[in-house]
């Protein structure tokens, strides 16, 4: 099986080139949404006990033990039911939240949500303002 070729021959150019429009300049960094700020950093309770400890001149272990049983006994007395206030920084206390009907977002169909319990912070009057 022969190929056979079937290419045009190009003509020769008889009117005078048009000039080319330069091209749409690209679009400048300044259309761009601002970046985002980056996150605020996380301390953790490990920070906070470094901190504690060489403030009050007391070993990073005993400040975390510290930390750490404060932290236990705050979760203690919000399980009982207890409010707990602390002064300069606010109030926590557990909320019930009624059962009520919602929708499955998916499909869109009614579903009944159960009755839950919340831990809510209300801030202190001194941290909004220092904030």
């Amino acid at each position: 099986m022969a190929m056979t070729s079937t290419t045009k021959a190009k003509k020769p150019a008889t009117k005078a080139a048009k000039p080319v429009a330069p091209a749409p300049a690209a679009k400048a960094k300044t259309d761009m949404p601002p970046a985002k700020p980056a996150p605020a950093p996380t301390l953790t309770l490990k920070h906070l006990a470094s901190e504690l400890s060489e403030a009050h001149d007391m070993s990073k272990k005993q400040a975390d033990g510290l930390l750490g049983d404060v932290v236990d006994r705050i979760v203690g007395h919000l399980k009982q039911g207890d409010r707990i206030r602390i002064a300069g920084l606010g109030i926590l206390e557990v909320k019930k939240r009624a059962a009520r009907m919602g929708r499955n977002p998916g499909t869109g169909a009614p579903m009944e949500i159960k009755a839950s319990k919340k831990v809510a912070f209300r801030p202190a009057k001194e941290l909004k303002e220092s904030i």
